[in-house]
């Protein structure tokens, strides 16, 4: 393991909740995505598309082989990679990734970043099981590995992954190609950068046991603990702290067990005492992701996303997919094509600014916020307003009190932050 990860933060906190934990017959997915504290992530929308034959995808790093016909998908990234911490597709699937270190070394050369395959799984992916094939067969095909953030010095991880729809979850845990997942059919689940999965194995590389004892992690007898055997013996400081992250979260959604909602999901991504609203040093929660799935086919799934840092001082803005979603200019960063720092090699020998519109007027009124004045309470009264009549507007659509317009919802994520920009300015 390079010595770089070892002092290198890096944390993330996903959620998930399915009947009976939850309210109602939906399942609700959530992700705070903690990266370094100048990284921007913007919000961004990319169409059903149909690809010609023998046509190549240029990840981040590296070209692999396209499908013909990729879903459309709704991400929320780090401005300068290609894949996406967080996402979700028009077929209802969510997914969000963790780092995690493990015994395997992890790999530094250019390969297919965690976050490249959180895009290529829900662009690849109908159904939670179909985006875990995905990511499993690309992962055992490529690899993973490269640099995790912008800048020169080497950062990099392996990843678990948490994989949602409409009627399950799949947890997904990696170590180099090798991985090992679980499968999520009722309560509430959460990850925090560690291997949670023991003995309940759902399913598994078909070279996994056997890798083990190569190794000498595993003596062939007696259970197969996944986590016992392949997590670190000395874990990075940050892996050790997320520990606490876990159980607090763990703890968060059991007392909400039975009544979790959109809203409960969004209170527990807040919640700075735990450390899921991570404002730590060099790292903070540079943007968060909220969906609603009904369990009927009949209603639309909700993505909320605030395009901002720090949830706590954010709004949760809805997103629906249709067929003519309206662009949303206001959270898409600058794009430097050939002359980005990324492309060029060495890489990341300088940086850009990759703030878009609300990012700007957020960081503004951010600052206003926390003043402890009484124009910054005010504000922060207005976005939770803002955020509870969007929450209140949904809730009516999916329960059924108000018709589905699909033509009305072709702007209802610009207008959210079209919204927003005019209130801070």
């Amino acid at each position: 393991m390079a010595a770089s990860t070892l002092c290198v933060p890096s944390s993330c906190d996903c959620f998930v909740a399915l009947p009976p934990a939850t309210e109602r017959k939906e399942v609700i997915f959530g992700k705070n995505s903690d990266r370094p504290r100048d990284e921007v992530q913007e919000v961004v929308y990319f169409p059903v598309t149909v690809h010609a034959p023998g046509s190549m995808v240029e990840c981040t790093y590296i070209e692999i082989e396209q499908i013909q016909k990729t879903h459309a998908v709704i991400l929320s990234r780090p401005a300068w990679l290609w894949g996406a911490e967080m996402g979700a597709n028009n077929h209802g699937v969510c997914i969000g990734n963790e780092a995690v270190w493990t015994k395997e070394p992890i790999g530094e050369s250019e390969a297919l970043l965690g976050m490249d395959l959180v895009r290529l799984g829900l662009e690849r992916g109908s159904t939670a099981k179909e985006a875990l094939d995905v990511i499993a067969s690309l992962l055992e095909q490529h690899g993973q590995g490269g640099n995790c953030k912008e800048a020169p010095e080497a950062f990099s991880y392996d990843n678990t992954f948490l994989i949602v729809d409409r009627k399950e979850a799949w947890v997904l845990e990696t170590s180099g190609k090798y991985w090992a997942a679980q499968q999520i059919t009722e309560g509430a689940k959460n990850i925090s950068n560690q291997l949670t999965i023991t003995t309940e194995i759902s399913i598994e590389h078909p070279g996994l046991r056997n890798y083990a004892q190569s190794q000498g992690w595993w003596s062939g007898d007696g259970e197969f603990n996944f986590s016992q055997i392949f997590s670190p013996t000395n874990p990075p400081v940050r892996m050790e702290a997320a520990k606490v992250r876990y159980c607090g979260g763990k703890e968060l959604l059991r007392k909400q067990a039975g009544s979790i909602q959109a809203g409960t999901i969004m209170d527990i991504l807040r919640d700075k005492e735990s450390g899921i609203c991570m404002d730590s040093g060099a790292f903070c929660t540079t943007g968060s992701m909220v969906s609603i799935l009904p369990q009927d086919d009949s209603l639309p799934c909700v993505h909320f996303f605030t395009a901002t840092p720090d949830p706590s001082r954010s709004v949760f803005k809805p997103f629906i997919f249709i067929d003519d979603v309206m662009p949303v200019p206001m959270v898409i960063s600058p794009s430097y094509g050939e002359d980005d720092p990324v492309k060029k090699r060495p890489r990341f020998q300088s940086k850009r600014d990759r703030r878009h519109e609300l990012y700007k007027a957020h960081e503004q009124a951010k600052a206003i916020m926390e003043s402890g004045q009484e124009q910054g309470a005010k504000l922060h009264q207005t976005m939770q307003n803002l955020e509870r009549q969007g929450l209140l507007a949904i809730q009516d659509l999916l329960t059924s009190r108000v018709t589905f317009d699909p033509e009305e919802m072709a702007d209802l994520f610009f207008d959210c932050v079209d919204t927003e920009i005019k209130f801070y300015k």
